[in-house]
């Protein structure tokens, strides 16, 4: 099994959302975080000061599938993410040892 993470732009959030859905992916987690990466944020001022802000808001999604869904869950995040532009987010890909249902006890696949 595999865990995928994707850090897009709040905005491609349902366009994301819609392409995992289309290939039948059967759940997924979607949280709203802060980080930094090439983009560095922008500069605005306040008070006549010039203030960096550097944590720009994203969209985490996460799901976990089988080793062989893998590359399309990626293959879909990328081609409904992409602007082009700096600052379109990020996709990790790990291994997962072990899944359970907490409410039947289920493992493994059969837990996703």
């Amino acid at each position: 099994m595999k865990r995928i993470i994707a850090i897009v732009r709040p905005e491609k959030m349902e366009a994301v959302k819609d392409a995992l859905i289309a290939i039948e992916v059967s759940g997924m987690t979607i949280s709203q975080v802060h980080g930094c990466g090439n983009q560095h944020g922008w500069k605005e001022h306040y008070r006549g000061t010039e203030v960096l802000l550097n944590m720009v808001p994203k969209v985490k999604i996460e799901v976990v599938v089988e080793d062989g869904e893998a590359d399309a869950v990626v293959d879909a995040v990328m081609a409904s993410a992409r602007t082009g532009e700096v600052g379109d987010g990020k996709i990790f890909v790990s291994p997962v040892e072990e899944v359970i249902r907490i409410r039947t006890g289920d493992r493994g696949l059969s837990a996703i």
